[in-house]
């Protein structure tokens, strides 16, 4: 079903020891993953060069301080915000001691200079925390610090119906729990477990802040990062738990204008997509205006069993963003938005879908090849697959671009030797005069 407007190829596949689950798989720098299974091992995925190829090669990370019995639950990972350096990662994982399961975070580090970005490095630097909460998704975001500097944190959801966080202390070159409310006024007094959470910084120094949870509630805030402050927030119930939030913004183009110029007009909002384990996925346009009342359903996306995942990306390279849903009906499905002939607001529509072996988990866009072109992971409950965008169409597509580019530099000079005659001309006169005199 809608073969013909799959842009992918798959790559390459992975098989993982054991299964992983929805908060099993993250970025660490610019071309690499890490993705963790449940019985306590991490793979790091990248592209390397091999007898003169490029080829996918996964490899178990040692990371320190986890039992061989423990079950992995969420892993994270980022860059330090400038002036820092460093790539810092997150584990969380529960150790069953048979009579008592113990959760822990650790928290991996290098300091030593010329280490910060090595990962088997890291891996043996940790601050083990233990945890009086079951943790669920662990989460990193850069927020606005007194000295006006930023910096990045972590947000780690837990089963006590809070949000706790954790910000590094550089004199002390490790991190620490610090009150969330601090930093993030919105994200205390939570009416159910969060299994979800997403931030977006927006202009004006503000930010979006939305939250999914076990009881179906999902919270929206516009946040001043100056104080910070919230400025409004929204709330909406849904009838089962809430399984991704995720802001984004989108930019539509509006039908030709009537003026002289025939231009389109681009139009940008800010986005809410909700989905849950048994309703309809929504996206909630305009949020920073209206909140989560202009809600826009998703047609079928409710026909393969619970949404697990979801991405919003620029996939067909024609600026506009699609939908990624990832099913665990074992489904990957594609929406694209289209204005209305008949003008309004206009819909999403699904343009294609690709079935899988098992359930998808987690969806990931990176360059991991370091060819300028990006792949994308899917986690699935039996491993990762690497898919890359068709090079034949791809190739197509920028001598397109590229020809249509040449046609118009080509094309460009007419109308400014035309307007370069004019003004000659027009100095034609005075030239004369000053000849004269």
């Amino acid at each position: 079903m809608f073969r013909e407007s799959y842009p992918f190829v798959e790559d390459s596949f992975s098989r993982f020891p054991s299964q992983s689950n929805i908060y099993g798989l993250c970025q660490a720098g610019e071309q690499e993953l890490l993705a963790a299974t449940l019985k306590g091992k991490v793979v790091c995925f990248r592209y390397q060069e091999l007898q003169h190829k490029i080829r996918p090669v996964a490899k178990e990370v040692q990371f320190t301080y986890i039992p061989v019995d423990a079950e992995i639950v969420s892993i994270d990972a980022f860059n330090k915000s400038p002036p820092n350096r460093g790539l810092v990662v997150g584990i969380t994982f529960i150790k069953d001691s048979g009579d008592k399961a113990t959760p822990f975070l650790n928290i991996y580090c290098d300091y030593e200079p010329g280490s910060e970005f090595n990962l088997d490095s890291i891996a043996q630097s940790c601050l083990n925390l233990e945890l009086q909460f079951t943790p669920f998704q662990l989460y990193h975001t850069e927020v606005q610090c007194d000295d006006r500097g930023s910096e990045t944190v972590f947000l780690l959801s837990g089963h006590d119906q809070r949000i706790h966080l954790y910000k590094e202390n550089a004199s002390l070159h490790q991190f620490e729990e610090q009150p969330v409310e601090k930093l993030f006024p919105e994200l205390q007094q939570l009416p159910s477990n969060v299994l979800w959470l997403d931030v977006l910084s927006v202009a004006g120094g503000r930010r979006l802040s939305v939250f999914g949870c076990q009881n179906g509630c999902v919270g929206l805030a516009l946040v001043n990062q100056t104080g910070p402050e919230v400025l409004q927030s929204w709330r909406v119930q849904y009838d089962s738990p809430i399984s991704t939030v995720l802001l984004f913004p989108m930019s539509c183009q509006t039908e030709h204008s009537q003026t002289s110029t025939d231009k389109s007009v681009e139009l940008e909002s800010y986005n809410l997509l909700v989905t849950s384990t048994i309703e309809t996925a929504v996206v909630y346009r305009g949020v920073q205006e209206h909140g989560m009342s202009h809600p826009m359903y998703l047609p079928e996306s409710d026909q393969w069993d619970a949404v697990l995942c979801a991405l919003v990306i620029d996939l067909d390279f024609d600026g506009q963003k699609e939908v990624l849903l990832g099913t665990y009906g074992q489904e990957l499905l594609c929406y694209k938005f289209q204005l209305l002939v008949t003008g309004g607001d206009g819909q999403f529509h699904l343009q294609w879908r690709r079935s899988f072996n098992s359930p998808l988990l987690s969806i990931i866009y990176l360059d991991l090849t370091g060819d300028g072109v990006r792949e994308l992971a899917i986690l699935t409950l039996k491993g990762l697959h690497i898919l890359q965008h068709s090079l034949t169409s791809t190739a197509d597509l920028v001598l397109h671009r590229l020809s249509h580019r040449a046609s118009t530099l080509t094309a460009a000079p007419e109308p400014h030797s035309a307007k370069a005659q004019e003004v000659e001309e027009e100095d034609a006169p005075a030239e004369k005069e000053k000849c004269a005199a």
